[in-house]
């Protein structure tokens, strides 16, 4: 299955959830493969660490990247698109990445013109499948159970391919009024996407890389990076996720039901995804997380000693490491259960 964390709108925590969701569903015995497709590549350093200038540079390593991985069909080379060996987790052997690349963006131009022009040069026909080939193959080496792709905050082409080749989206907000209005744009923009890529579909189904015939459906929603007082979210908080959530009922739902975006009923009535669409609300980390990226593992994975606290800090820390472990423990388990009925 390929999950895909969307939002347009920055600072959302795409690339941490995407980071933590994928190593709990390693934990619980799936092979996940990370896709790293922003070009700040902050998802491939925090899984490489000290690592991440010697990849780049190394003969071996420097083209397993996801820009790399097409440019045969960007460049027009007579090559056929491969699949490699990507990096395995250290830490957790079911966890692997297709490291990003900085210049992924200068494959935008090429991509958007094949994309949306109906008479598309021949030497472009390969390009809008060239993604799906690559992870396709990817995924057959390294033996995957899922895919996760980690992408900036944009609308631009390659976001538009990578979400047309899921199975499965999950849109991940903050409460505040920026994520509303993200809300209210999702709402049109991601249907015309679905619908694009239909006839893409059609249009590419003869090219050396055919456009796949895949249906992404909306997994749910996440909110995420509020504070907490008395267990419970500051009223700030809870009254903007109460609008985020009325949105998402009224304008996003529907928009989606019309477009065949959702999942089947059973998901929601069954009690897998709540009834509000909303499959988890992830507190900030705050100081847990910078020792999370200092070591890189999630918060939930760090040991006593990366905690580095003694005392009554330490027991706090604790504590705040068990909660977010329930909590995604619970997210992954809501992800298998969807791939087990997915239709």
């Amino acid at each position: 299955m390929r999950i895909i964390l969307f939002n347009h709108k920055g600072g959302v925590s795409k690339t941490t959830t995407s980071f933590n969701l994928g190593w709990k569903l390693a934990e619980l015995g799936k092979r996940v493969l990370l896709v790293d497709a922003d070009p700040q590549c902050n998802l491939t350093g925090l899984m490489l660490q000290n690592d991440f200038d010697e990849y780049y540079i190394e003969e071996a390593t420097k083209s397993n990247n996801l820009k790399d991985g097409v440019s045969s069909a960007f460049e027009s080379k007579p090559e056929a698109i491969i699949g490699f060996d990507c990096v395995q987790s250290s830490k957790n052997e079911n966890l692997f990445l297709l490291p990003g690349h900085p210049n992924l963006t200068e494959l935008e131009p090429q991509l958007s013109f094949a994309q949306n022009s109906n008479n598309a040069f021949s030497t472009m026909q390969n390009l809008p499948g060239s993604f799906n080939a690559l992870i396709d193959l990817i995924v057959e080496k390294n033996q995957i159970d899922f895919v996760i792709f980690d992408v900036n905050p944009g609308l631009g082409a390659i976001n538009q391919n990578l979400f047309s080749i899921s199975d499965l989206f999950i849109i991940p907000t903050n409460p505040d009024p920026f994520s509303l209005m993200a809300i209210n744009t999702l709402s049109t923009v991601l249907p015309r996407w679905t619908k694009h890529a239909v006839q893409m579909q059609g249009m590419f189904a003869d090219s050396s890389y055919p456009f796949p015939v895949r249906s992404p459906k909306l997994g749910g929603l996440l909110i995420q990076r509020f504070n907490i007082r008395n267990g419970k979210p500051n009223k700030p908080f809870r009254d903007n996720m109460n609008e985020i959530l009325k949105a998402v009922s009224e304008k996003l739902v529907p928009a989606f039901q019309q477009n065949q975006m959702l999942l089947s009923d059973e998901m929601y009535t069954d009690g897998v995804i709540p009834k509000d669409y909303c499959l988890a609300e992830i507190p900030d980390f705050q100081s847990l997380l910078q020792k999370s990226n200092e070591v890189g593992v999630p918060v939930f994975a760090l040991t006593d000693s990366e905690i580095n606290y003694k005392g009554k800090v330490l027991e706090q820390m604790q504590d705040k490491r068990e909660d977010f472990n329930r909590l995604f423990i619970s997210l992954a388990e809501q992800i298998l259960h969807i791939k087990e009925n997915y239709v």
